[in-house]
């Protein structure tokens, strides 16, 4: 039994005993709920606070909620998205200094669906636009935020205890390439007329490959991954001279390559021309930042080597997530754009190499 509400039977009491539980002595007496976003797995809604007379709080929070669609929902479970966000808020986040939203409750009911978490808005902070891409300023300050997610977790090893963020039995080569080369054909039929020849053909190989990066087990090198870190999946302030991003939507969170996390940004979130000029200086800044954290023994061939390795990460969310989650248009749209861009990310950048 559920210890929490679902999005429709959120009240004034029970936000009223969230903020009182985080120190925050206000009593909200009425709300107005808006649903915001474009998520595919969860839902999320702005809940706007009304106090009593004399009481301060947040003017308003965000809840996360499990998609009504009853296939995201099977998905969700499946792939431990549930499991995995209310795990990160609750386990990991403040050994973390990546800038992410607060949490002031998450909970969930064995894997999920049933789960809800209530955080922090971060207004005027605004989400950002997966389709339009970014400017490299934007870019740069993403991929820096990424080192407060990696270097404390770098090579971590207690971490592989947990087996919601590593299951060895359950993270084999095997297991990816079977759910891709599933989910393969109807992915080409659904969006390959969208794609160039040479688009499509790397993601074909990726599907034949008996070895791929995407296929790799845990490697010597791991950390924390987001695993979909994206323009959508952050919250990007500009109002002050500098850059400040916001990380949200930690449902696909592992251990795994910290390089992968970096190319799949750059590979999906800039314009293909502005990426080819922008990108080796955004991925050196980034390893000087990892240096300054205090990783050791990971010099820059190294790392740009993981990093043109990471470029077939973006492929496995695109080829598997677009065929398993509701469709949506806009869906379609930013599923079709991610397969161009990481396509072509990996073709710029010769990686098709590393398929055998």
């Amino acid at each position: 039994m559920a210890s929490f509400p679902t999005s429709e039977t959120v009240s004034p009491q029970w936000l009223t005993a969230v903020l009182n539980d985080n120190q925050i002595n206000a009593t909200v007496t009425d709300f107005t709920a808006q649903a915001i976003g474009t998520g595919q797995i969860g839902k999320c809604i702005r809940y706007t606070l009304t106090y009593a007379d004399g009481d301060t709080g947040p003017a308003s929070v965000i809840g996360k909620f499990p998609s009504d669609d009853p296939d995201s929902r099977a998905t969700g479970v499946m792939l431990q998205n549930f499991l995995k966000e209310v795990n990160f808020y609750k386990q990991l986040q403040g050994k973390l200094s990546i800038r992410t939203p607060r949490c002031f409750f998450a909970d969930i009911v064995g894997e999920g669906p049933d789960f809800v978490i209530l955080m922090e808005d971060l207004a005027p902070a605004q989400q950002g636009d997966q389709l339009l891409g970014c400017d490299a300023d934007v870019a740069r300050a993403a991929v820096l935020e990424l080192v407060g997610l990696h270097a404390p977790s770098w090579c971590d090893e207690p971490l592989k205890q947990e087996v919601w963020l590593h299951n060895a039995d359950a993270a084999g080569t095997d297991v990816m390439r079977t759910m891709y080369n599933a989910q393969l054909p109807g992915f080409l039929e659904r969006y390959g007329p969208a794609l160039s020849a040479d688009e499509q053909a790397i993601i074909a190989r990726v599907g034949e490959a008996h070895s791929s990066p995407l296929y790799d087990s845990l490697q010597e090198v791991f950390a924390l991954v987001h695993v979909d870190y994206r323009l959508d999946n952050l919250m990007i302030d500009t109002s002050d001279q500098d850059v400040k991003v916001t990380v949200v939507d930690w449902q696909s969170i592992t251990l795994g390559a910290p390089l992968n996390d970096v190319a799949y940004f750059l590979g999906a979130g800039m314009l293909p021309a502005q990426r080819l000029q922008e990108e080796e200086a955004i991925v050196r800044a980034y390893h000087e930042e990892l240096l300054r954290a205090g990783v050791e023994d990971f010099d820059w061939p190294t790392c740009w080597n993981a990093y043109r390795r990471g470029t077939f990460a973006g492929f496995g969310v695109t080829v598997v997530a677009s065929m398993l989650v509701q469709r949506t248009e806009r869906g379609d749209r930013m599923f079709t754009t991610m397969a161009q861009r990481h396509a072509r990310h990996a073709i710029d950048l010769g990686a098709g190499e590393f398929l055998v």
